[in-house]
């Protein structure tokens, strides 16, 4: 079976993408949690087609993608878990914690490196939060998040199939946490000790930049609590809390194809860097 899928690990990918975005966006309709300041009709084209964008890109840069170097290195003997003696069945969730862990560590750096701030803050120059906000990400910085992908590989030396459920995992828990979805709050205290929740990534998109600089979690939440980076709620409280950039307001900049291709080389991040930060007395 797993070799069936990783044969055809691109049509799946594409399958379980489209299933979780339109029950999302189902869901977004029948219970919201935020009025939207845009329609959807307004956004989604311009969200959506930065994901055409990045998938073409992908395609022609790495062919094979993050699976496809998973296997080069299985069949190489590359990484620390290359020799190991462990099961498959143990092997397989300890990597998927593992690339887990890198990507956090990763976004604190896209927040911590003001070149790469750049880039990253397309994402976060949304107007609006949804399912489509998951997914829209500058192609550059799709770019770089890839050869990392491929530098931890090379290190850890995962199982393929770690690697295709962890990015199925991936893709699917960004679009779910940044889904406009009202959820019980003891339902998401209970939800948000095994994932990121909506509620709990939602604090991150605040234009408040201690708040943003705070749950970098995109599957796990775990790494939030361990590393110091979580925070429970937003001050002004999750609808009077204002999404986006202090300085990108404008919708021809933050929601148009071209102005968000355009938010990393316009204006200064100077003073943004996590280390540069000054939190206040709720930090």
């Amino acid at each position: 079976m797993g070799d069936i899928i990783l044969s055809n690990h691109p049509g799946f990918r594409l399958g379980c993408f489209l299933l979780v975005l339109v029950s999302m966006a189902l869901w977004e309709v029948a219970a919201p949690r935020r009025e939207l300041k845009l329609a959807r009709l307004a956004r989604w084209p311009h969200n959506i087609g930065i994901v055409v964008i990045n998938t073409l890109l992908l395609r022609v840069l790495f062919p094979s993608a993050a699976v496809g170097m998973a296997i080069v290195a299985e069949s190489r003997g590359w990484g620390l878990l290359s020799g190991s003696t462990l099961s498959h069945w143990a092997l397989v969730p300890l990597s998927v914690l593992v690339l887990d862990l890198a990507i956090y560590l990763q976004h604190v750096m896209f927040h911590a490196v003001p070149l790469l701030w750049r880039f990253h803050r397309m994402h976060h120059a949304d107007l609006d939060f949804d399912v489509t906000t998951g997914v829209r990400f500058h192609p550059v910085e799709i770019v770089l998040s890839m050869l990392i992908k491929f530098a931890v590989i090379i290190a850890l030396g995962p199982p393929a199939l770690a690697v295709f459920l962890f990015e199925v995992i991936l893709n699917a828990t960004s679009m779910f946490n940044h889904g406009n979805v009202r959820i019980a709050s003891g339902v998401d205290r209970v939800l948000r000790l095994l994932v990121v929740t909506p509620d709990m990534h939602r604090v991150h998109h605040s234009v408040e930049q201690d708040e943003t600089n705070s749950n970098f979690g995109f599957n796990l939440p775990w790494w939030d609590r361990i590393f110091g980076t979580y925070r429970d709620q937003p001050r002004a409280g999750h609808d009077a809390m204002s999404i986006g950039i202090h300085g990108f307001t404008e919708r021809r900049v933050c929601d148009t194809l071209p102005g968000m291709l355009m938010i990393p080389f316009s204006a200064s991040v100077e003073g943004y860097a996590l280390n540069r930060r000054k939190w206040d007395e709720h930090g």
